[in-house]
């Protein structure tokens, strides 16, 4: 059976193994949704806080995430992270 990740959970700095693309994939997947804390993305996506704040950071250098407020932070995608959303809604 063949997966499908999300198309902005592979980064262009580190080497994109199958567990970390899985978990960008849940994390994309849950901030499509609507901005959330580290700890409802984990509670939510079945990960641990730690691999969901390690896969946040990453995806915030590529430009994908952003994070406002003050901690606990509000992670959110960028623009560029929103091009799928709005891709497959126009269609």
């Amino acid at each position: 059976m063949k997966m499908e990740f999300h198309p902005k959970a592979f980064l262009s700095n580190k080497r994109n193994v199958k567990l970390g693309l899985i978990a960008r994939t849940r994390i994309l997947s849950e901030l499509e949704k609507s901005p959330a804390k580290v700890k409802e993305i984990a509670d939510t996506s079945k990960l641990s806080y730690k691999t969901v704040l390690y896969h946040l950071h990453l995806l915030e250098v590529e430009k994908v995430t952003i994070r406002s407020g003050n901690r606990p932070y509000v992670w959110q995608l960028t623009g560029v992270g929103q091009q799928r959303l709005s891709n497959t809604t126009s269609r």
